[in-house]
């Protein structure tokens, strides 16, 4: 394979869309080979971050690298020096592979969403004074939407055991760097297999698997306004992944000085016991369901009234002229639908999902599970300060595993809108020229097939999952999709 790349403890190559990365050892010796391997990828990141954090907020991102060092670099360091050695060792490969960084930025960059989502946006609020003011308000902010997905097990699905299957809905100029499939072997705890951004010691999209029988996704929690300076998404979420054996270790690893940051409607599975699990977390609350016979969803609201009245403002729960309310609607439609028949097939095409229940018809956009904010006017908006019309943001990608996928620590995915659909930054750009300053770090994602990955040692146990023939247009636009 052309694009293979070795260093001691670690490889990697590039696969339909995909940069699969597999590392193992001690905590430094795993980060540089990963700092090493996804350098060239980091340049990138941030020279998109540069430009991006100035452009949305005024301030430079060496602004928010110092806020970060702050805020959470001794934190790491004492509490989880295991992470704190391996982001060390990413910042020294990167820098031995002629990308310029520091530990203080490669902290910053993993805590991305807790900065600009979390801490920005109350770092003037000494109470909750003001949160409660914009709830009470029905105003709009608070933490963005990302994703669809579910997971179900028992009479919904084919053979009885787990399916989860989630998309990653972001803007595309940071989200397409998520299309990383991480195999990470540490010294101690469980091996993990990942999806993700490069450079992280989590996933943030979320979606893996581990080697003691867990899988795990999630979906935002959109309108989150609460935050707190505890223990940052980042630490939380890895620990439970590296060292969590029950789904109460899951659930408890998340609490356990909870911030508040990336608020999420979490989806595990435990295959080794047949159950699923959902946890949704706020700040002051929380509420976890768990079942052997049943599904659950995520659209980016949650159903505790505690966290959706007194920790939200505005999630659209119930408006299905919003991508949470006809994502909520149609998710379960297709729940019933696809009952006791729901498999990768099926799952595949739950993703690809183009039915808008607010017009009653196939139309990708915002609203559908194959989100399409690009291709959406977003005339039908009941809130003018939500996504702007042809937004440069939705599905990028589509993962879905299953008990026997992850009992052989595999799961399948698609780089790329979920349905296939390609996105040209040239052509979207001349066409919605409101963009245009984005062109420079947008990058080109044309029709990926699905692809099954694996944890390995040996390039080849990876491969294509055999499809139909794609027959999508390479110049389809919103143009010829609209209507």
């Amino acid at each position: 394979m052309n694009s293979l790349k070795k260093v001691k403890n670690g490889f990697s190559y590039e696969l339909n869309g995909w940069k699969y990365v597999s590392i193992s050892g001690s905590p430094q010796k795993r980060g540089y080979a990963y700092g090493f391997l996804v350098a060239d990828e980091m340049k990138k990141v941030f020279e998109m971050l540069n430009f991006v954090i100035y452009e949305s907020f005024g301030e430079k991102w060496s602004y928010f690298v110092d806020a970060s060092t702050l805020l959470f670099k001794d934190k790491i360091q004492q509490n989880f020096p295991e992470f704190y050695e391996e982001m060390l060792g990413i910042t020294e490969g990167c820098i031995a592979a002629g990308v310029k960084t520091s530990i203080e930025e490669i902290i910053a960059w993993n805590n991305y969403f807790t900065l600009t989502e979390n801490w920005y946006p109350n770092k003037d609020a000494s109470s909750d004074s003001a949160q409660k003011s914009k709830i009470r308000k029905g105003e709009g902010g608070g933490a963005t939407e990302r994703c669809s997905a579910f997971i179900a097990v028992g009479d919904y699905t084919k053979d009885g055991k787990i399916v989860v299957a989630h998309n990653n809905f972001s803007e595309f100029v940071d989200g397409q760097f998520a299309r990383i499939v991480l195999d990470l072997k540490p010294d101690n705890g469980a091996r993990m297999l990942i999806q993700g951004f490069p450079g992280w010691i989590w996933s943030g999209t979320d979606f893996f698997v581990t080697s003691y029988g867990f899988i795990g996704t999630e979906t935002t929690i959109g309108g989150f306004l609460p935050w707190e300076n505890n223990i940052p998404i980042c630490c939380r979420i890895r620990k439970a992944m590296q060292y969590g054996k029950t789904l109460d270790d899951y659930v408890n690893f998340l609490l356990e000085n909870n911030s508040g940051d990336y608020a999420n409607s979490w989806l595990f599975g435990d295959v080794n016991h047949n159950e699923i699990l959902r946890l949704e977390l706020g700040l002051k609350y929380h509420k976890v369901d768990r079942t052997k016979n049943g599904f659950y969803i995520g659209f980016n609201a949650p159903y505790d009234p505690r966290i959706r009245n007194l920790e939200c403002a505005n999630t659209g729960f119930d408006d299905i002229r919003r991508h949470q309310g006809a994502r909520r609607v149609r998710l379960g439609q297709l729940m019933k639908e696809y009952k006791g028949k729901l498999d990768v097939e099926s799952a595949q095409r739950i993703l690809a999902d183009h039915y808008d229940v607010y017009l009653n018809k196939e139309n990708p956009c915002s609203r559908t599970c194959c989100s399409h904010y690009n291709l959406d006017a977003r005339e039908y908006m009941s809130d003018p300060s939500r996504p702007k019309p042809f937004a440069p943001r939705g599905a990028i990608d589509g993962n879905v595993c299953t008990t026997a996928l992850a009992k052989n620590m595999s799961f399948i995915l698609r780089y790329g809108n979920s349905c296939g659909i390609p996105f040209y930054k040239d052509t979207f750009c001349d066409e919605n020229m409101q963009w245009d300053q984005l062109r420079p770090y947008l990058h080109d994602r044309p029709t990926q097939p699905w692809t099954l990955f694996q944890i390995s040692n040996k390039v080849h146990k990876v491969s294509s999952v055999k499809k139909k023939k794609n027959t999508t247009n390479k110049k389809t636009t919103k143009r010829s999709l609209k209507g």
